[in-house]
């Protein structure tokens, strides 16, 4: 077998996530755990991947900290697997990723849809800039680097928060300046 390559101690976020999640069976884990399924033997019918393969998946998801497992059975033993806060904060990835595929994967049609659940409408996800509301999608928003990049990071991205470039505006920064001259 073939050692995987680790990415969690690079520096880039893209490159750690992909650690995390980066493997199909666990995006596909996650998208059922967000159905509603906690239990391997759900999984397994979902899936219908083999346990061996099923069980090296949900320990790397709760040694990641994607899952919290509890017990749900004493005899005999018996666990779910439970989504923790860091792995609800992926919803939105698992969301673009369905309509990209929708959008460039599916000639056919979608398959899967998100809706509202309160009248049944399809919904479109796109990513918006929380602050000013404006999709992120557009040639109007770059990848720059952050306080803590390497010199590497800082040559390969335009903007840089080392002066070069845009003068970036860490925004928790700002709006806590901002909420100081407003004396809050």
């Amino acid at each position: 077998m073939v050692a995987k390559t680790s990415f969690e101690t690079r520096p880039c976020p893209i490159a750690r996530s992909l650690d995390d999640v980066g493997e199909w069976w666990s995006i596909l884990l996650l998208r059922d755990a967000f159905q509603g399924l906690t239990r391997f033997d759900q999984f397994q019918k979902s899936l219908e991947i083999a346990p061996n393969i099923l069980t090296r998946r949900l320990n790397s998801l709760v040694e990641r900290g994607l899952f919290e497992k509890r017990i749900y059975c004493e005899r005999p033993l018996r666990h779910e697997y439970v989504l923790t806060s860091k792995a609800r904060d992926f919803r939105p990835v698992l969301l673009s990723l369905l309509a990209w595929g929708n959008r460039h994967l599916a000639p056919e049609g979608p398959s899967l849809v998100v809706v509202d659940k309160a009248d049944g409408r399809w919904a479109e996800p796109v990513l918006v800039d929380r602050h000013s509301g404006r999709e992120l999608d557009s040639e109007d928003f770059t990848m720059a680097t952050g306080p803590a990049a390497t010199d590497r990071m800082r040559q390969r991205y335009r903007f840089a928060s080392d002066g070069s470039g845009l003068p970036l505006v860490d925004n928790a920064l700002h709006q806590h300046s901002q909420d100081e001259a407003r004396g809050r």
